[in-house]
């Protein structure tokens, strides 16, 4: 059973983060993972497998149950033959916490340290994070392509998504615009599994170059395409019965989140189908949006508000759009179509 922290418990951990993402990154490097997932492992096997000393073993794996990870059944004084589980699936969320391809890593290069031990002189306005660190909306191409490969390195909850939902969205459609579609990387895993659609990635002109070489590297030379424009500026392009916004609108006040919303509509064809996707406002997803909120504490153009799916699903009503159903995945995706002209 598991049992919620005290407020005082969870400060002693949030105290000690450095130190707890020592032992997770150990737990994974040295495969001890990978042995207490499947469990249960006795303490006294552990150590003769990783060649560790059983009672410092013990004191780790007391770091670990600490964070919640473990399970554990004691056996009198005999602490060699005390057993361990991990949670499931515990490796692999490890992985894509501390792991290479990890996206806590990729986002520690952002400057956040220019507001570390000055967020009250920031909350005042009186400390910012400038345009030559991080500007919003990019404004130098270089900005610009490192912004969307960053994107690209998050992009797995939603990959998993749209995969397991691949013949309900596309079976049926012929041409996709992934709007704000960063490098072509979503677009891209949507063509592998919809052989028969075409995908079109709607994004400022800077990021042409970054889709040329997505669609060379995934072998989508004729139907990954690349349409330039600047969504805040003009309008959308028409001719399209697909249309995706994911991880775009929660960048946006709500009166712009609705007008991006207006022009999907007025572009889609009818019977026209629109995917949106992003970090839905839960206690997990807000935890793991923990670093954009920090760090953009200093950054007032960018609203970076998680919203509940409920203000989507109402919007699209509003809107005009019909037929809206929040499939389930790692993120949900809100669906909805552009009546027919016949309904």
């Amino acid at each position: 059973m598991t049992v919620a922290l005290s407020p005082r418990a969870l400060m002693s951990l949030l105290a000690n983060g450095p130190k707890a993402m020592d032992v997770l990154a150990t737990a994974f490097d040295t495969g001890l993972l990978d042995a207490l997932e499947p469990g249960p492992a006795r303490l006294d096997a552990l150590a003769t497998q990783f060649r560790m000393r059983p009672l410092r073993l013990y004191k780790f794996l007391d770091c670990l149950e600490s964070l919640g990870l473990l399970t554990r059944q004691a056996a009198g004084d005999d602490i060699g033959a005390t057993t361990y589980r991990a949670l499931p699936g515990l490796r692999d969320t490890v992985a894509a916490v501390v792991g290479p391809d990890a996206v806590e890593r990729d986002r520690d290069r952002y400057p956040w340290r220019l507001l570390h031990g000055r967020l009250t002189e920031s909350l005042r306005g009186e400390v910012s994070i400038g345009d030559d660190d991080f500007a919003w909306p990019p404004r130098t191409d270089a900005q610009t392509a490192e912004f969307e490969r960053s994107m690209a390195v998050g992009l797995g909850p939603v990959l998993e998504s749209v995969g397991r939902h691949a013949d309900a969205l596309w079976s049926d459609r012929r041409r996709l615009l992934d709007v704000g579609g960063g490098d072509g990387t979503l677009a891209a895993h949507i063509l592998d599994s919809a052989p028969h659609l075409r995908a079109d990635v709607y994004n400022l002109p800077a990021v042409a170059p970054l889709v040329a070489a997505t669609r060379v590297a995934r072998g989508h030379p004729d139907r990954l395409g690349f349409v330039g424009g600047d969504f805040l500026a003009e309008p959308l392009p028409p001719g399209y019965d697909a249309l995706s916004f994911v991880r775009v609108l929660h960048d946006w006040p709500d009166d712009v989140a609705r007008r991006l919303l207006e022009q999907a509509y007025a572009a889609l064809e009818p019977g026209g189908l629109i995917v949106v996707s992003e970090e839905f406002r839960t206690p997990d997803r807000l935890a793991m949006q923990f670093f954009w909120s920090y760090f953009l504490i200093g950054v007032d153009t960018c609203v970076s508000r998680l919203r509940e799916t409920d203000f989507y699903t109402t919007l699209l009503a509003e809107i005009g759009f019909a037929r809206t159903a929040v499939l389930p995945g790692t993120w949900e995706l809100i669906i909805a179509y552009k009546p027919s002209t016949a309904g």
